[in-house]
């Protein structure tokens, strides 16, 4: 079966908590629990490889990180 992949925007206007809004699949909205595969691009930026366990669709999540300072 031939995967199909896409990125798809996480940017959201606020920091979510650990584990809340993991993404669904725009294809049949079946809800995705890990990611299949990760990479840093840049020392800031991480992306995420997710694949549907139901249709197999795939896509890429893009994730920027910011610097955390000790005070």
């Amino acid at each position: 079966m031939p995967a199909l992949a896409e990125i798809v925007s996480t940017k959201t206007p606020r920091p979510a908590p650990r584990g809340s809004e993991l993404p669904a699949c725009p294809v049949c909205a079946d809800s995705m629990i890990a990611a299949e595969a990760s990479a840093f691009l840049t020392e800031h930026v991480v992306s995420y490889l997710w694949t549907c366990d139901t249709c197999g669709y795939g896509f890429v999540t893009k994730h920027s990180m910011k610097r955390m300072t000790c005070n």
